[in-house]
């Protein structure tokens, strides 16, 4: 059965009507999983084994059956754990039915049909009794529930249900804690990703600054989490300012509270600084004594001969609600508020115990500004990148003349303000939604130009010479960006919006960018490339089906496409020279024909070509251009820095190719360059 699934074009704004498959969505939801990273994690999968080995044993040693809930199943490779390490009968409940359909026949495929039966519920639907999907209480809970902030899953009333209802009190549970740990720091790079610093611009009447909004300066940001690879963060990049200090525990094998609550610790700064931002990690202990341990610290609280890649658990960056200014040994209390799905921080400075304890508030935090709606933690950082804004301000001044008409197309652009600032006698700006233009209403009011620039909430194709107050354009400008883009050339959509408003252009209208270009590299990944790798066998269980499954679901036909990654997170050398395979120019409308590319591409380097990065290049003057991808190649060895404001498109390849230095571009790799 066929139904036809209605969507926008990022690229083209127009709303496009496909046919797909009824379980399009399931497919999709399967190929852009990570079950592939965890079964390639070992050191998860090693500390699982040993953690579970351990449960049945000593359940085994009182004398007891050894019946095992494992929630959230999966492939069943927990439930196959502990059925091999002796457990008398296992139920594994999966609530994603073609997973469970998938471990269904893994178990079988293993062997295991008889010790472990599948349940494709959610665990709070999970029945107990004779005429139940359980016989009896379990006494061994087995989980992985977690994500990079532990209960983001809603592992808290997952685990507080089970206990009520599906295992027996004083069970046995893998993991059998969880501790998360903390540590305060000071860091412009990653503050910037939370609040926009003031921007100046040296004009022919002086040097203007660009302020925020009070309500903006004020605002604690959006309450969700903002997951990274620390591991990737350069330690240039931050000032520790605390110790490392447990913040809070979790114990499996007793009763939970999902409840909120907050917790609070005493934090003596070994630095004196700006308190901005709370890095977080945890780790699990398999066993009451803490022996099987698997730690998510970073590479400065751990060797790195311990490190384990892995991209579904991370690490964590808190921005505190506004920075503090603490001294070197003068106390501090940090608050941990959490609810079911998240955690959020507040600092205080040390004052009277009834006094902090009054102050707490576990409400979480809401933006108000709006700002942290519009613009996501890596637009903030691009926003506040010095480097970037000066190169806009230096191909303006190159434009624009004392009577420039400008137009500005792109989503909650600080270009518009520029464009005044550097002399264009008027200034538009054209913004696609309500929030867009709230917050910039409120910038140009911070700024005391609500009457320098008009701002226009429309679509460009219904852009009208009223709004424009019957004048023509003269200089159409764009950086560009869109808040529905994903991938890198869904920011053509500037194109396409400066053809639909043609008619509004002087003859002779200059556009900026004049141009963009397309350009791609084939590329070996140290690490990224274990998400879409098949895993055969895990710990010594057939997983192939789980492999074939991913495989079908990846032939649908976005899943057939690139995929947004921020590579300055996960490292990878070039194999080949950056190549462009696209030019757009923007001072032309967009051709009626599509626009398509083959060739091929030297593999220089020798390595494994898991896959092809491609990225836009926007060509702003003759000699200014603002890469989204890569930045440089940084040494002989191939390694790449890339923009770490932007997601590049990373095309994996259906298998790797091995190269010696030879040419030849895949067929995959051609077909994804002709649909572009």
């Amino acid at each position: 059965m066929k139904t036809f699934c209605g969507r926008a074009n990022p690229t083209t704004g127009a709303m496009e009507w496909l046919e797909e498959d009824e379980n399009y969505d399931y497919h999709q939801e399967i190929a852009r999983s990570r079950y592939a990273d965890m079964l390639h994690d070992k050191d998860r999968n090693v500390k699982y084994y040993q953690g579970i080995h351990a449960a049945v044993s000593r359940v085994k040693e009182r004398g007891e059956k050894a019946i095992v809930l494992d929630i959230g199943t999966g492939t069943g490779l927990l439930s196959m754990m502990a059925a091999s390490a002796g457990a008398d009968f296992c139920y594994a409940i999966e609530v994603f039915k073609p997973m469970a359909n998938a471990a269904v026949k893994i178990v079988e495929k293993n062997g295991f049909h008889d010790k472990i039966k599948v349940i494709n519920k959610h665990s709070t639907e999970v029945t107990v009794g004779p005429d139940g999907d359980m016989q009896c209480r379990a006494n061994i809970l087995v989980t992985e529930l977690f994500d990079t902030e532990l209960i983001g899953e809603g592992a808290l009333p997952t685990y507080e249900h089970a206990h009520k209802y599906l295992v027996q009190e004083g069970c046995e549970a893998v993991p059998h804690r969880a501790t998360v740990y903390v540590q305060l720091v000071e860091s412009k790079r990653m503050w910037s990703w939370n609040k926009l610093f003031p921007v100046h611009v040296e004009a022919e009447d002086g040097e203007k600054i660009i302020v925020s909004p009070s309500e903006m300066e004020n605002c604690p940001g959006v309450p969700s989490v903002c997951d990274i690879q620390l591991n990737q963060m350069p330690s240039s990049d931050f000032t520790i300012l605390s110790d490392v200090v447990t913040m809070f525990s979790v114990d499996f094998s007793k009763p939970v509270r999902s409840a909120s609550t907050y917790y609070k610790v005493q934090l003596e700064p070994v630095k004196s600084g700006k308190a901005q931002i709370v890095l977080s990690w945890w780790d699990i202990d398999m066993d009451p004594s803490g022996m099987i341990n698997c730690t998510m610290a970073p590479y400065w609280v751990k060797s790195t001969s311990a490190f384990q890649w892995r991209d579904h658990w991370m690490q964590c960056v808190y921005f505190l609600p506004n920075e503090e200014p603490v001294l070197q040994g003068e106390k501090v209390y940090l608050t941990a508020c959490r609810d079911e799905y998240s955690v959020w921080y507040k600092l205080q400075k040390a004052r009277g115990e009834e006094e902090n304890k009054a102050d707490v508030h576990v409400e979480s935090p809401v933006c108000r500004c709006q700002a942290h709606l519009l613009w996501n933690r890596p637009r903030f950082g691009e926003l506040n990148d010095e480097n970037r804004t000066r190169q806009y301000i230096t191909s303006l001044m190159k434009v624009l003349k004392t009577d420039s008409v400008c137009l500005c197309i792109s989503d909650g652009s600080l270009l518009p303000v520029l464009a005044h600032y550097l002399g264009a006698k008027q200034v538009f700006t054209l913004e696609n939604s309500a929030v867009s233009c709230s917050v910039m209403e409120k910038f140009f009011k911070a700024n005391h130009l609500e009457d320098k620039i008009k701002i226009i909430e429309a679509r460009p194709e219904l852009l009208t010479s009223s709004h424009l107050e019957d004048k023509k354009i003269s200089v159409l400008v764009g950086e560009p960006f869109f808040t529905t883009s994903l991938l890198p050339w869904h920011n053509l959509y500037f194109w396409y919006a400066r053809t639909a408003v043609t008619s509004h252009l002087t003859s002779n209208v200059t556009v900026l960018p004049q141009s963009a270009s397309l350009h791609m590299m084939i590329v070996e990944f140290q690490d990224l490339w274990r998400i879409r790798s098949p895993c055969g066998t895990c710990e010594g269980f057939d997983v192939q089906t789980m492999d074939d499954m991913i495989k079908n679901s990846l032939n649908f036909r976005e899943s057939k496409e690139a995929e947004p990654h921020p590579l300055w997170e996960y490292p990878c050398k070039s194999l080949s020279n950056p190549q462009e395979v696209l030019t757009f120019d923007f001072r032309k409308t967009v051709p009626q024909h599509c626009l398509s590319t083959e060739g091929s591409v030297n593999l220089l380097r020798k390595g494994k070509s898991h896959g092809a990065v491609l990225w836009m290049e926007y060509h702003l003057a003759a000699d200014i251009s603002i890469s989204t991808g890569l930045m440089q190649i940084s040494n002989e060895k191939g390694n790449c820095e890339w923009n770490p404001h932007c997601k590049q498109a990373v095309y994996f390849f259906s298998s790797v190719i091995e190269s010696e230095a030879v040419s030849g571009l895949p067929s995959a790799v051609t077909r994804i360059l002709s649909r572009i």
